[in-house]
């Protein structure tokens, strides 16, 4: 039986749900009356439920779906603005004990150079990303305890922050590792870690324990469960996400959102990120092996029905996709995205991008800057903020703020000061010229007038040289 309130994965996950869920929405994907219904709505910006969204999903009036598009891209504008927060992520191990037959680091894979970064050269990575302009890491790890075990996770992390260099700092590290135990999530806690991110990969629990076929990875409950160790372990934010291609599309997204859903119920917040990975080429793995890949214009459905549904939460996309699929999902609500983008344990500190312990082929490869230039070229604000989790404004509390659009106060003039932090520090002319006439244009749009004045002191003190202002 289907129980979002219930700590069971196969009770908050239900599959007789997400199969009832997909047959109702083919029964009313011609049915105007009741799209239009759910597109009302979801015009509250208060979200969709599962149900309500596969509906739309499986709409292929073109009408309707334009207005979702519409809809998607105001909603992001309302609870986001014009932000792009940017990051990076850092791989510390290859190593790895699982079976995964998507992900080259599987067990098996005898021909990938096993690596693991030590606290010298983990130094040397971040102080690579400090000079590219990165203040947000997320960090990557394969599941082995003997070689990655959570001590190791934790040294990286303390080392991480502690790291100090011309005008760099690392001021809030994400971490992407397995599922473990609350007691290990009390430990990242207390390493003053953002969000914790973990991938269901698919939520379809055949299809999981088929492409997990050895390793704990395997145990599909566990892992399915993990986010409410993660938040019995005090971790305010946790990140949602599936690898669209593994298993059918409709499928994972109805199950995305009953985990969405599960979280509100058993927590009172939902998901801080989603993420919308799709499967790519890497070494030993041919993503054409997979029948279920996804095309770009439904990826782009996906996005935008993601925003609508989850208005409030922050959505990534990653250097997975190539640029034009990333400026297409930024219109449709992404508002977090990687530059310059390493997927090899110890890529940053090499001159040539390495392939041979890459996790994925990395599709945008411009340089940090590029990036940030062409998002502000589009109307965009590169972001660099990370003050929301300094400030303990996380779990509830962001959540209260960004549904109220109280945190536009914080956030848009927070996203200007670390743009000229960004500009002063480590920008290309071209890129200082257009991101100071960005700054001038924005500055008026800061809704409260005290703010205003304080962020434009603010900025000025950032040009003459000093660091980290905050709302």
């Amino acid at each position: 039986m289907y129980h979002p309130n219930s700590l069971k994965a196969e009770e908050f996950i239900c599959h007789e749900e997400v199969e009832a869920s997909l047959a109702y929405a083919d029964e009313n994907k011609d049915n105007i009356p009741l799209l239009r219904q759910i597109l009302e709505k979801a015009k509250l910006r208060k979200g969709l439920d599962h149900r309500e969204a596969s509906v739309l999903l499986a709409c292929e009036n073109e009408e309707i779906l334009q207005e979702v598009y519409m809809l998607a891209e105001q909603i992001k504008k309302d609870f986001y603005g014009n932000r792009i927060v940017m990051f990076a992520p850092l791989y510390l191990s290859n190593y790895c004990v699982n079976g995964c037959v998507y992900c080259p680091y599987h067990l098996k894979n005898k021909h990938i150079p096993r690596k693991k970064l030590s606290q010298e050269e983990v130094r040397a990575e971040v102080i690579a990303l400090q000079d590219m302009g990165h203040k947000r890491l997320a960090i990557e790890a394969g599941e082995d305890p003997v070689n990655n075990p959570i001590e190791y996770i934790l040294e990286c992390i303390d080392t991480i922050y502690s790291i100090k260099h011309k005008n760099g700092a690392i001021r809030r590290v994400n971490v992407n590792i397995a599922a473990t135990t609350v007691e290990n999530y009390r430990k990242l806690k207390e390493a003053g870690i953002g969000t914790y991110i973990l991938f269901q990969e698919t939520y379809h629990k055949e299809s999981y324990e088929k492409l997990h076929p050895t390793g704990p990875k395997h145990d599909y409950a566990y892992h399915t469960e993990a986010m409410d160790r993660a938040m019995e372990g005090g971790i305010d934010d946790v990140g949602l996400g599936v690898l669209y291609g593994l298993e059918l599309y409709r499928y994972e997204f109805a199950a995305l959102l009953m985990h969405a859903e599960h979280l509100e119920a058993v927590h009172g917040v939902g998901p801080h990120t989603i993420s919308m990975p799709r499967i790519k080429h890497a070494d030993d793995i041919d993503p054409s092996a997979f029948d279920n890949s996804i095309s770009d214009d439904i990826f782009a459905k996906l996005c935008a029905l993601v925003r609508i549904s989850v208005p409030y939460t922050g959505m990534i996309i990653s250097t997975r996709e190539n640029q034009e699929v990333r400026e297409r999902l930024l219109r449709l609500g992404i508002s977090q995205i990687s530059g310059a983008s390493r997927t090899s344990v110890g890529g940053y500190t090499e001159e040539v991008r390495p392939t041979d312990t890459e996790q994925f082929d990395v599709s945008d490869q411009r340089t940090l800057d590029e990036v940030v230039r062409w998002l502000m070229e589009k109307g965009f604000i590169p972001s660099f903020c990370t003050a929301c989790y300094r400030e303990g404004r996380t779990g509830d509390r962001f959540m209260s703020l960004c549904k109220s659009g109280q945190i536009q106060n914080c956030c848009h003039p927070n996203a200007l000061m670390t743009l000229k932090e960004f500009l002063e520090d480590y920008a290309s002319p071209e890129t200082q010229e257009i991101g100071n006439a960005l700054i001038e244009r924005e500055l008026p749009n800061i809704p409260k007038e005290k703010v205003r004045q304080i962020a434009a002191d603010y900025i000025r003190e950032i040009k003459n040289g000093k660091r980290d202002f905050r709302f």
